[in-house]
């Protein structure tokens, strides 16, 4: 993590995880997103690259999906830009 970065960390369950992230990513300045499970277990890491939207995040979304049904509590961690 560099000096321009911050970071916030949200505790959700598998039923919340896409409804979060889609609020996280509503908020903006996203640089990366990471999601671990209660063990501290890195799962997924998505980077945020300027221009990413719409069909190219649908693999994204059902990795997602298929990793919120695999266990009850999870941690997204987001990296974000210093404002």
């Amino acid at each position: 993590m560099t000096e321009n970065t911050r970071t916030e960390e949200f505790r959700v369950n598998g039923e919340a995880m896409i409804s979060k992230i889609k609020e996280i990513l509503h908020e903006g300045n996203v640089r990366r997103i990471i999601i671990k499970d209660d063990k501290g277990a890195t799962y997924i890491e998505i980077p945020m690259t300027v221009g990413i939207v719409g069909t190219i995040l649908l693999p994204v979304w059902a990795a997602i999906g298929a990793i919120a049904a695999l266990a009850a509590n999870f941690t997204i961690v987001v990296e974000k830009n210093a404002e």
